[in-house]
């Protein structure tokens, strides 16, 4: 059983848990570049072998890291459509809302789940917790324009030109590149995202 230097004793199944918040703070502050498991395991407050009971490397618990970050997506998108009108196209504009609020709040996280190397992850965690967020899209779209909008290719069109304005808005505004809206509280960049969100799915071909 791994110990915290304290000397308080984790429990069964808090080491995983500790390793991965303490892998957040290694990451937001040292970026991915600089991210070590020795430093994460001296944050989680543990021995620098002790890590090695759940990841075999820095990052194996990197793509753990990264499938919380989705995980924790998938829960913003659908507290905003919780909280949100039961009009189709309401929820549908309520997970891109939910998507760009996690994207400003956790952005060195996003990079992370984003990243090159996420590609090539075995983690089926990541995997399993990166389409479930991707799915909330996908259905808002279904929801909007029918399922059988999927039979063909116009349905994920309609679902890559709602990811690439929420992803690319969100990217974007965290660059400071959209200094014009950036400045704004969220609550007042809101009605622009709604917008946009509408916009990626006007019409096509207009």
């Amino acid at each position: 059983m791994a110990t915290r230097r304290s000397g308080k004793s984790y429990h069964h199944g808090d080491l995983r848990a500790a390793l991965i918040a303490a892998a957040e703070t290694e990451l937001i502050e040292k970026g991915v570049d600089a991210f070590s498991l020795r430093g994460a395991a001296r944050r989680a407050g543990v021995s620098h072998a002790a890590p090695a009971h759940h990841f075999k490397d820095a990052n194996a618990l990197l793509d753990a890291l990264a499938a919380s970050g989705f995980e924790r997506l998938t829960a913003a998108m659908r507290a905003e459509q919780v909280a949100s009108e039961a009009d189709k196209t309401a929820q549908l504009v309520a997970a891109g809302i939910g998507y760009v609020r996690f994207a400003e709040t956790n952005r060195e996280l996003l990079q992370l789940m984003f990243g090159m190397s996420r590609r090539t992850g075995d983690d089926p965690d990541l995997a399993r917790h990166s389409e479930a967020a991707f799915s909330v899209l996908v259905n808002g779209v279904g929801n909007v324009r029918g399922r059988q909008a999927f039979a063909s290719e116009e349905g994920w069109r309609d679902v890559a030109a709602c990811w690439s304005m929420v992803h690319g808005y969100a990217q974007l505004a965290i660059a400071g590149k959209m200094e014009f809206v950036t400045g704004l509280a969220f609550d007042e960049q809101r009605s622009l995202i709604e917008d946009l969100m509408r916009r990626a799915m006007s019409e096509r071909g207009a």
